[in-house]
């Protein structure tokens, strides 16, 4: 007798076509919640602000008074620690859409405009890729005042120059697309035109960029305050707490170790986020979501480009 017909759809397995990349996405995003909620809920329900001094406490370990011990000047780890957290959060995202915001203007209009105005802009680019940018934020930074604000400027002007090249190369590409070349013709302005039928399309990778900028910017910015050339006392941030107990980590190890370990945990969450991301947004990996691939199904594998966006 023939078989009854396999009317599964191809390329289905058991997780109902999720898309990959999903699950790690989601663990970021829960993880970095977490962190963020620890760090600006986490002050409201410790009995010491990061501020006050336990002239009865000095390095004492961890307690049910002080629940991350004290340091040697008397302060709360505990609260200390959350308030480097809260500026190297802040820090990170700041940098983070600062970078990627520049990256995709120099990006778009170097691509969609060429001439001059792309060798120009690309020249530009080139010279910063070229400079020690350590070096240089960390020269300029004292010099500017050295508050977290400098930092954060400095930092976002080295971080743009490589996805700004990988957005003008897509802007190239596209700016030839058919509904590109509708708009132009039907008489729309540049910037409305790379702004509805240019900028959607990158959207993916500057959303991953962005996810990956946030944990290069808070390692960048903890390695400068270890250095000193960062976050300036009186306020703190991760790389400042660590770097206060460079010289008793292995005696008193609770003033480097909670410190350190929200510092991993964040760079872990914020790598899964955009690693998730990466994975879930890549055209070609659509037919992990059910699509079957090749002459199985009749369906051509490939990236789901759908109608254009409507000039003007």
């Amino acid at each position: 007798m023939r078989g009854r017909p396999d009317r599964r759809p191809h390329g289905r397995g058991r997780a109902g076509g999720r898309r990959p990349g999903r699950g790690r996405a989601l663990t970021g995003a829960a993880l970095l919640a977490l962190l963020f909620l620890l760090a600006f809920a986490g002050p409201l329900v410790s009995p010491w602000g990061w501020d006050d001094i336990d002239f009865e406490a000095f390095l004492s370990a961890p307690s049910a008074e002080h629940w991350f011990g004290t340091t040697q000047s008397g302060r709360d780890v505990f609260a200390l620690t959350l308030r480097g957290m809260q500026k190297s959060l802040i820090i990170g995202l700041s940098v983070a859409v600062l970078s990627t915001g520049l990256a995709a203007v120099v990006g778009t209009v170097a691509g969609y405009l060429g001439g001059w105005v792309d060798r120009a802009l690309m020249w530009g680019v080139d010279l910063l890729l070229v400079l020690p940018s350590f070096l240089v934020v960390a020269v300029l930074s004292p010099a500017l005042g050295g508050g977290w604000q400098v930092l954060v400027g400095l930092l976002a002007a080295f971080l743009w120059m490589v996805t700004a090249r990988m957005v003008r190369g897509m802007t190239v590409s596209l700016r030839e697309r058919e509904w590109v070349l509708a708009a132009r013709f039907l008489g729309v302005g540049t910037g409305r035109t790379i702004l509805r039928h240019v900028l959607p399309h990158l959207a993916s990778l500057l959303l991953v960029d962005a996810a990956v900028n946030v944990s290069v910017a808070i390692l960048a910015e903890s390695g400068l305050s270890y250095f000193g050339f960062g976050v300036r006392p009186p306020d703190t941030s991760l790389g400042t707490v660590i770097a206060e107990s460079r010289g008793a980590a292995t005696v008193f190890p609770w003033l480097f170790g909670f410190a350190a370990g929200l510092l991993v945990l964040i760079v872990l969450a914020v790598n899964l986020l955009a690693d998730g991301l990466r994975d879930m947004l890549d055209p070609q990996l659509a037919p992990a979501s059910g699509v079957a691939a090749g002459p199985a199904s009749g369906v051509a594998a490939g990236p789901a480009v759908g109608m254009a966006p409507s000039a003007g």
